[in-house]
């Protein structure tokens, strides 16, 4: 099983009213969150680990992810809030405004997390989860305590504005980094993370010399590359569709990806040190399918699997 680890939340998206004024309808998200979902509907056995409340929000999206076959079982449930992302759509870009202070998820404690069964076979982290203390360092201690035998991805989906303490970020992300077999980068957090002037290719190595097997960059509109340790570098372009908006795209191509080399039994510490390139495109591939979908559609709502 793939445990999904992280934030989930509510996108208050704007929409029109009847009277005329906007007005701003909940819907299921936050980063990982849209992973398990995408992940859980692709047909892969899918947990999520989040702090949720017992408020009318945490239902909501606890009903969602059995809806969409994601385990709860490892769910910590609180009295505290929902965490709650307004998100305002302009020309098919999302952005937010959150409140997130004293929240379910945001307050777990490293002591709060679960010990992990044998079937957790994968582990997946990223998001705001891994910005905002004290959850961001729960996240980190399950992860430097469970890695040792299961495969991790990481995606830390880097938004600046929730990171107070940058070295105290910086370190953490760094240690996890270490213990991490794929890790998924936008050409944005790349950028952030590494900001001397260097090549894609000389980016990439420098986070592979930290430790992953497999550094995936995604660009946007032109597609995603590829790193393998060995050098093998792998481009594929995006899938082209009409773009509704781009809420959830970079989460539901990280469940394609995981998705893929799990079918091909690749999704394992001694799997992902083998990658080869047909095996790598194969996943890169299928990822852009998935977010195709997604991006094609209001809000993060990943395919089923017969819809591809």
């Amino acid at each position: 099983m793939i445990l999904c680890c992280g934030e989930a939340l509510i996108d208050m998206i704007a929409e029109p009213t009847t009277s005329g004024h906007g007005g701003f309808v909940p819907h299921c998200g936050g980063a990982v969150f849209n992973t398990a979902i995408a992940l859980g509907r692709l047909g892969v056995r899918t947990g999520m680990l989040t702090g949720l409340s017992s408020d009318m929000f945490g239902r909501q999206l606890s009903h969602s992810l059995a809806s969409s076959h994601v385990d709860t079982r490892h769910i910590i449930t609180s009295n505290r809030p929902t965490t709650l992302a307004f998100v305002k759509v302009v020309k098919g870009q999302a952005s937010y405004t959150f409140y997130d202070e004293n929240s379910a998820g945001r307050m777990l404690r490293p002591e709060d997390m679960p010990s992990l069964p044998a079937d957790v076979t994968a582990l997946y982290f990223g998001g705001i989860s891994l910005a905002c203390e004290p959850g961001a360092d729960a996240y980190s201690a399950l992860a430097m305590r469970h890695a040792e035998g299961r495969a991790v991805v990481l995606d830390p989906n880097i938004r600046a504005g929730f990171i107070s303490d940058e070295t105290r970020y910086r370190a953490r992300l760094d240690a996890m980094i270490a213990r991490t077999d794929i890790l998924k980068v936008s050409d944005e957090d790349l950028n952030w993370i590494l900001r001397a002037q260097l090549s894609l290719r000389e980016k990439a190595q420098v986070l592979l010399d930290k430790g992953p097997a497999l550094v995936i960059v995604t660009r946007g509109g032109e597609g995603a590359t590829g790193f393998l340790a060995e050098g093998t570098e792998v481009d594929v372009p995006a899938q082209r569709v009409q773009i509704v908006d781009t809420v959830g795209a970079g989460d539901t191509f990280n469940a394609g990806v995981m998705a893929k080399l799990a079918s091909q039994g690749l999704l394992t510490k001694a799997g992902l040190a083998s990658v080869n390139t047909k095996a790598l495109k194969d996943a890169l591939v299928f990822g852009t399918r998935v977010a195709a979908v997604t991006v094609s559609r209001a809000g993060a709502n990943p395919p089923w699997t017969e819809e591809l």
